[in-house]
């Protein structure tokens, strides 16, 4: 029953934290380019919130303006160069 524990130990490992992707000057808008294209892969998928370490509300903004400026032509909907070597 008496199960020998060891003690917690903070690890020595330091970390800095990550800047916010996103500041809070920046406006989340379809014309933003230089910030809604940080958040789209390189085959043109939306990235998850997970790996864009934003909150759930940037995160639908973000997907709304680039679905806007998807529909717009300021971005493509598909970016597969593969397609366009032949």
């Amino acid at each position: 029953m008496n199960k020998s524990k060891r003690p917690f130990t903070k690890s020595k490992r330091s970390f800095r934290r990550r800047l916010p992707p996103i500041q809070s000057g920046d406006r989340i808008e379809y014309r933003n380019m230089s910030l809604i294209s940080r958040f789209i892969s390189e085959q043109g998928k939306i990235l998850s919130r997970r790996v864009n370490r934003v909150t759930l509300k940037q995160q639908r903004l973000i997907t709304i303006a680039i679905k806007q400026a998807r529909i717009l032509s300021l971005l493509p909907f598909l970016n597969n160069q593969k397609q366009f070597e032949r």
